[in-house]
């Protein structure tokens, strides 16, 4: 297959493109052959794969763990008159207000992620959460004024008028440990719930330049500007949970405080490049509530027999 062949029919704007990651990826100076970008195309096309199947790996087995496990859930059990031990997997959303450190940078944040906890028969907790971070409120101004022309814009590869969008993103996971009280509860396994935890937390600027090439903001050079920033976190819950006596409408919510002590991981910022990068010890807080449906797994009582 040619594929100079290949970008001759397309466009000059997917030629040049590629021809770019051609330069990054390869480390080839200019150089922008017929093999060069064969190799590129295939490692592209397996980074494509793996992470395809990889979501849907993980995809498909949450469906499978909510779906074969939902019948456990209206099984026979004893959750009304006695505390149980149960496994609990759950599914959550969490909106967050920032402030500290943070608060310079992004506006509000969601919270999307799953949990694998146990409840024991006396009501403790202890859980493992993961969690994507999204938003859409950037604070900082000014990242990109070296960029732009006397014109007062942005250009792209073809001197044309880019479009370049920023959004907040992260990801954190924490282990948590806590206490259910069975006050204002239907049963012994529901009421109020307070936990704390610690894990790692990660956030950065994600810019998107969708179908332009912008050379400033393309594949590495982006790190000069997405401020990536990672550490510690630590968290509390304080909130109801309810696990049904019947059937699979098993959920909590409550209020959720997270403080991440974190240090930027970037030793220079391209739009700042005379002033040093912090290396003290951030204070990034998010406050806000959580919401969550999970499932419970319970042992099926035995049933009783009786012989006249």
């Amino acid at each position: 297959m040619n594929f100079l062949h290949l970008m001759n029919i397309g466009n000059a704007k997917l030629q040049k493109f590629i021809c770019l990651k051609v330069r990054f990826l390869l480390k080839k100076g200019n150089e922008c052959n017929n093999e060069s970008i064969k190799t590129v195309f295939i490692y592209s096309i397996h980074l494509k794969i793996d992470f395809t199947f990889g979501f849907m790996k993980l995809f498909s087995l949450v469906l499978f763990l909510i779906f074969s496990t939902f019948q456990l859930t209206v099984a026979q059990r004893n959750v009304r008159d006695s505390s149980i031990a149960t496994p609990l997997i759950g599914v959550h959303y969490g909106g967050n207000f920032t402030a500290g450190d943070l608060a310079d940078r992004y506006g509000y944040m969601n919270h999307v992620g799953i949990s694998a906890g146990y409840k024991t028969a006396k009501n403790w907790y202890m859980s493992f959460d993961g969690n994507f971070m999204f938003g859409n409120q950037t604070r900082m101004t000014g990242l990109f004024d070296h960029l732009v022309d006397e014109n007062g814009k942005i250009t792209d590869i073809n001197g044309d008028v880019a479009v370049v969008l920023v959004y907040p993103r992260g990801v954190n996971t924490n282990v948590s440990f806590g206490k259910l009280f069975p006050v204002l509860s239907p049963n012994s396994n529901s009421g109020i719930l307070f936990h704390f935890g610690a894990g790692y937390l990660l956030h950065r600027l994600r810019i998107e330049t969708n179908d332009q090439v912008v050379p400033s903001l393309e594949l590495d050079y982006k790190k000069g500007y997405d401020r990536l920033t990672t550490g510690i976190n630590f968290h509390q819950f304080l909130g109801y949970s309810f696990l049904a006596n019947s059937g699979a409408w098993n959920f909590y919510g409550g209020f959720y405080l997270q403080e991440g002590l974190t240090k930027n991981r970037r030793t220079i910022f391209f739009d700042q490049p005379d002033v040093l990068v912090s290396t003290k010890t951030r204070l990034d807080i998010q406050f806000g509530f959580r919401v969550g449906w999970y499932i419970p797994f319970y042992r099926r009582m035995p049933k009783d027999y009786y012989i006249d």
